[in-house]
């Protein structure tokens, strides 16, 4: 079989052998405009790769800042009801202290 191949499926694996990558272009050969934008298979594909393979990094980096932040708001929280309990217990103390001082007063 003879097909060129695809970029899914390259007729060779080496990428050195491969055809540069260039955009398709409607000017005729040989017109002013010089086609220098094209870049190696090598380079193409190893830049997808790269970003491809960092793409998890980064997804598992957002989701452990998303983890610590859902942490620390409920670490706040936690505290802000410790601080309210702690409050309430304190304001019962000092309403038994006053009864109880002023039953000490009236007797």
């Amino acid at each position: 079989m003879n097909a060129a191949g695809t970029i899914d499926r390259p007729h060779t694996h080496d990428p050195m052998k491969q055809a540069p990558m260039k955009p398709v272009s409607c000017e005729p050969v040989g017109s002013a405009t010089p086609d220098t934008s094209h870049t190696g298979a090598n380079a193409s594909r190893q830049n997808r790769t790269r970003e491809m393979q960092l793409q998890p990094e980064a997804l598992a980096r957002a989701h452990m800042h998303d983890q610590l932040r859902a942490a620390e708001t409920e670490r706040r929280a936690l505290s802000l009801v410790t601080a309210r309990r702690m409050q309430r217990r304190a304001e019962r103390a000092s309403l038994r202290a006053r009864r109880a001082l002023a039953m000490a007063v009236m007797n």
